[in-house]
């Protein structure tokens, strides 16, 4: 599937949150519940969340701990146009893009759309297997589907894990629960589960769109 296939149903979107500094008067979980609701105001049926995480930041020393979560939502646009709405949540929360892997405000990643690969599975395997070192310097000029390092990112699989344990990867054919068990025990110990603000949100969450009763 191409980035440019349009919509003609409804698609199986998962997307990755994080954040480790604090908003204009909010602190990292508001953050990311306020990201979860503009989602919800976008998506067909609103959002289902994960539970939020704590997360060491990578790599160690580098900044605050973060605070993860995952959503899982049906998506009738574009793979571009939501990464787009993804940017704009980004900006409409306080991201400023300063650097690669650095400590933020919130951080919205779009990990997959349904089984499609963006641009196509040579772009998508390259990615994957770039080294660390070039990662965390080289941005890619386009969308790539799924994420290339989403298969070595426990902070990602684990929320992953708690909405969408059983998608697939198109190109590994691996599901997120088989990823998650890949990565070393200690990497996944480190992911402790933490209460949403005020203590009272159940997981998985259901965020409905504004409105909805």
């Amino acid at each position: 599937m191409q980035a440019s296939t349009k919509p003609d149903k409804a698609s199986h979107a998962l997307v990755a949150l994080g954040a480790n500094l604090p908003g204009d008067r909010s602190t990292p979980d508001r953050t990311l519940t306020k990201a979860l609701c503009l989602l919800a105001a976008n998506a067909i049926g609103g959002v289902w969340a994960s539970r939020l995480f704590s997360t060491p930041a990578m790599p160690t020393g580098s900044g605050p701990d973060y605070l993860n979560a995952a959503a899982s939502f049906r998506w009738s646009g574009t793979p571009e146009a939501l990464l787009s709405l993804l940017h704009g949540i980004e900006a409409d929360l306080g991201r400023t893009r300063d650097g690669r892997w650095t400590a933020r405000i919130i951080d919205l990643d779009l990990i997959a759309l349904d089984d499609a690969v963006c641009p196509d599975r040579a772009v998508q395997a390259h990615w994957a297997a770039m080294p660390l070192e070039r990662a965390s310097v080289e941005v890619p000029d386009r969308l790539i589907l799924p994420h290339p390092r989403m298969a070595e990112r426990s902070f990602v699989l684990v929320p992953l894990a708690d909405v969408a344990p059983d998608w697939r990867h198109p190109v590994n054919r691996l599901s997120v629960a088989q990823m998650l068990a890949a990565r070393p025990a200690p990497e996944r110990a480190g992911i402790v589960a933490v209460p949403w603000p005020d203590g009272d949100a159940p997981s998985p969450l259901s965020f409905a769109p504004p409105g909805d009763t």
